[in-house]
């Protein structure tokens, strides 16, 4: 077991179920996502079944089971997105980082995450890119906003 995993279950009372949550957060702070490995730990920990932590830990949308890209390109298809264009813009972010939704380009650099709503009706559609809003899209402006990423302008 790695110190870093080690250090986050120390940290909680062994056999304990009741921290199941609050570990797997801990790791996925940690590492950025929860690895089979990590899962496993956690579960000779609690003495859980690799079985159970998968069922919570995808019951829950806030858990990730692969790591995301160094920009992570989070995607509002919420009713006023939908009505705008989203479509049309989810289709060209996909075309050009050639991923869907829930994946990670093969360099790492990017991933793409589907969103049911931003808060943000006024300003759709929209896309975020780590912590950078970027509004009142069209499908052209994709291949600028990414390019700039990829160019580190942003």
């Amino acid at each position: 077991m790695d110190k870093r995993t080690s250090a986050i279950l120390a940290k909680y009372p062994r056999g304990h179920r009741d921290c199941l949550i609050p570990i797997l957060q801990d790791i996925q702070e940690q590492y950025g996502f929860l690895s089979e490995t990590s899962v496993t730990e956690v579960g000779l920990y609690l003495n859980l079944p690799s079985s159970k932590i998968y069922g919570l830990a995808t019951f829950y949308n806030q858990f990730r089971f692969e790591a995301r890209g160094q920009f992570h390109v989070r995607f509002c298809h919420g009713t006023s997105c939908h009505v705008s264009g989203a479509f049309d813009i989810i289709r060209e972010l996909e075309k050009k980082l050639h991923i869907k939704p829930g994946q990670t380009t093969r360099d790492g650099m990017f991933s793409l995450e589907l969103v049911a709503c931003m808060g943000a009706c006024h300003l759709a559609p929209l896309i975020q890119v780590n912590e950078v809003y970027h509004t009142k899209l069209t499908s052209n402006d994709i291949k600028e906003i990414i390019d700039s990423y990829i160019q580190g302008e942003e």
